[in-house]
């Protein structure tokens, strides 16, 4: 059984950065897409970024395009989300997941999810 655990997550200024990370464990990280989703309060959690299980191919929502990154650590079985110019908007719990494929972004086509961590930008 795979196991995700989030951690980066906390309080920071509009404009700030943050770097958020993801370590798995239990299962064998390259066989997996790695995706992060997020959701703001009162909403439904949203697709925001993946990156492919070679580390080069990685697709970015339009919300968060130019301004958060994601790369993954294969050795370390982690991957990364850094995020700059963060504004209120970005205010969600993140949550990192493993899913079979690039075409399937959808929650329910995950096969993995983490705990989450909060990121709260202040304005």
């Amino acid at each position: 059984q795979v196991q995700l655990v989030e951690s980066g997550g906390g309080l920071v200024q509009a404009g700030g950065s943050l770097r958020l990370s993801c370590v798995a464990s239990g299962g064998i990280f390259t066989n997996y897409v790695v995706f992060w989703f997020r959701q703001a309060p009162g909403k439904e959690r949203e697709f925001i970024a993946f990156v492919g299980r070679g580390g080069t191919i990685t697709s970015l929502a339009d919300s968060v395009k130019g301004r958060f990154t994601i790369s993954r650590d294969n050795r370390k079985s982690t991957v990364y989300l850094q995020m700059n110019s963060l504004n209120p908007e970005d205010t969600a719990v993140y949550y990192c997941a493993l899913g079979p494929s690039m075409t399937i972004t959808a929650e329910n086509g995950m096969d993995y999810w983490g705990k989450g961590t909060l990121v709260t930008v202040s304005s």
